[in-house]
């Protein structure tokens, strides 16, 4: 997690973590909540989502830091993805 501008890492942020389960439903096992490190990282760990409705497969995040505006977003895996490396940078207020 990184701060826009100066690239400092966000320790701290918050992170907050959705998907779907293998039935294409939202449930509370398929959600979770973080914050970063000293050195702004973050590792998130969870099941292979599933496409549903006309939608693919992805993972969605809400990421907050004091004096930096909010961030949602969504990542989307490739089926064959057992590991994805992703940075986030949040602008600040």
């Amino acid at each position: 997690m990184r701060s826009a501008g100066s690239c400092a890492p966000i320790a701290g942020a918050k992170l907050e973590w959705w998907s779907v389960n293998v039935r294409g439903e939202y449930d509370t096992a398929h959600r979770a909540t973080q914050t970063t490190g000293a050195d702004g990282a973050f590792r998130y760990e969870t099941d292979q989502p599933k496409p549903y409705f006309n939608r693919p497969a992805h993972v969605h995040v809400k990421i907050s830091a004091p004096g930096h505006k909010p961030l949602i977003t969504q990542i989307y895996p490739k089926p064959t993805d057992a590991q994805i490396t992703t940075d986030f940078v949040l602008a600040r207020d």
